[in-house]
């Protein structure tokens, strides 16, 4: 197999794997599955926001996940692993389930919309996009987009930094889909230059370690007159003990 096909291959099944569990995850708050290769077998870090439904009663509910990844996924020795997600805003998997599940309950689409955009800013994230489309009001199927806050959609900090994240949910139209994307707040861009006024404590030394060579020679160059002068004041006594003596002895 070669490089490419196997990265696409890679890729498809870490998709089917996230598919599976946002559908078996749905009740625990599900936000996200990375997948990472380990000598004994697979690491499997699932994120939730109510981890013990995961883990279920004397870890039932997360053996029975490992057997179903390891049987129809064909993963080598799945280690699972859960992590409680901090901040449910910055997810975009728990924010597109929640406008699902408010659009599910006969929530207005614009009011789900600006309200999970509401709640993204006011968590701190720098930028959000919300994108709800299908039959919203019309037999006819459009999209509507919530937007705020800094927002790039190329470069290197949309592919490095963004998050994303796609729900479907079944009404009486059709199909509505929600799709969100996420700027978080500790996305650095190349175009925001910080000033820093304070020098980091390695600079501090090494400016000290300058000051203490440069101030070396000039003590040097100080103390050198003072030593002549004294070998002249030396030179002088002697001339004239020499003087004295010579004048005796005639």
């Amino acid at each position: 197999m070669s490089i490419v096909k196997r990265f696409i291959t890679e890729s498809i099944k870490k998709t089917e794997i996230d598919e599976f569990l946002q559908k078996k995850l749905d009740r625990a708050g599900y936000g996200g599955v990375n997948l990472s290769k380990t000598p004994l077998g697979t690491h499997v870090v699932i994120y939730a926001m109510r981890p013990g439904l995961v883990i279920g009663r004397g870890g039932e509910t997360i053996k029975d996940l490992a057997v179903t990844l390891e049987e129809n996924f064909k993963i080598s020795n799945p280690q699972i692993s859960v992590s409680e997600i901090e901040i449910p805003e910055f997810n975009a998997h728990v924010v597109a389930s929640r406008v699902a599940f408010a659009l599910q309950r006969g929530v207005h689409f614009r009011r789900a919309g600006f309200w999970a955009l509401n709640q993204i800013m006011e968590a701190g994230a720098l930028g959000a996009e919300i994108v709800i489309s299908g039959k919203l009001r019309t037999e006819r199927a459009r999209f509507e987009k919530f937007r705020a806050g800094y927002f790039p959609r190329c470069g290197e900090p949309a592919l490095k930094y963004m998050k994303k994240a796609e729900a479907h949910v079944q009404l009486k139209p059709g199909i509505i889909g929600v799709r969100v994307k996420i700027m978080p707040p500790d996305a650095q861009f190349p175009d925001k230059v910080q000033i820093v006024e304070a020098l980091p404590p390695e600079e501090k030394a090494e400016e000290k370690e300058e000051k203490i060579e440069e101030t070396l020679p000039e003590q040097k160059a100080e103390e050198l007159p003072e030593e002549q002068a004294e070998e002249k004041v030396e030179v002088e006594e002697a001339s004239e003990e020499t003087v004295k003596g010579e004048g005796a002895e005639e």
